[in-house]
């Protein structure tokens, strides 16, 4: 479905005026739909992967491959939601996806004082006579789309000839957070929480059996 302004009016906290095409570093953390379980467990402080959640995996390492513009930090992929951090190198043009979505919303609240909240657009993606960069946004939308469809792929395999068939879902929260990483002490810190996560997992406000 097509975005529509007038029924898809959403607010997003992202820091006014800040181009999300340029070079820097994000905390991205991205949710499974009503926080389900869907990419495995933890055991024994240890995410053990399903076959959702191998594929959440692999998209997220394929991102720099992708996408020539951006690197790949730290991350973990957890029963219900994903954490890790991107960073754009510099700016680059935007691959031919025409499904990838631009300037995705946040969740959650912030860990930055100076984000503030903002109208949410969604810029469809048209024919462009010149390149344009390619934004945290688009690669997020792309990823996204890619882990959804390869689940759905799973999920029809795996229930092939049942009448009826149940309906997978969907697999993503709609909307994804962001943080923009400024220095070394808070990289450091953000590190350390996604390195420990599976750790916690009881003590995550994520946490969801």
């Amino acid at each position: 479905m097509k975005y529509n302004s007038k029924k898809h009016h959403r607010k997003s906290i992202r820091l006014k005026g800040y181009d999300y095409s340029q070079a820097g570093a994000y905390f991205i953390t991205i949710c499974c739909k009503d926080m389900k379980c869907l990419f495995g467990k933890i055991e024994n402080g240890e995410m053990i992967m399903n076959e959702f959640g191998q594929i959440a995996f692999d998209e997220w390492i394929n991102l720099s491959e992708r996408f020539a513009n951006s690197e790949l930090d730290v991350f973990q992929i957890m029963p219900n939601h994903m954490h890790g951090i991107l960073v754009l190198t510099d700016t680059a043009t935007i691959p031919e996806n025409p499904e990838i979505e631009n300037n995705i919303p946040d969740i959650g609240g912030g860990l930055d004082d100076a984000e503030k909240e903002n109208d949410y657009k969604i810029n469809n993606h048209q024919a462009m006579p010149y390149p344009a960069p390619t934004t945290m946004g688009d690669m997020m939308g792309g990823y996204k789309s890619i882990v959804a469809n390869d689940c759905l792929k799973i999920w029809k395999s795996r229930w092939a000839g049942a009448d009826p068939a149940p309906i997978m879902g969907k697999i993503w929260h709609r909307n994804l957070y962001e943080h923009i990483i400024r220095n070394e002490h808070s990289h450091q810190n953000i590190s350390n929480y996604i390195i420990n996560n599976p750790k916690n997992w009881k003590d995550d406000k994520f946490f969801n059996q």
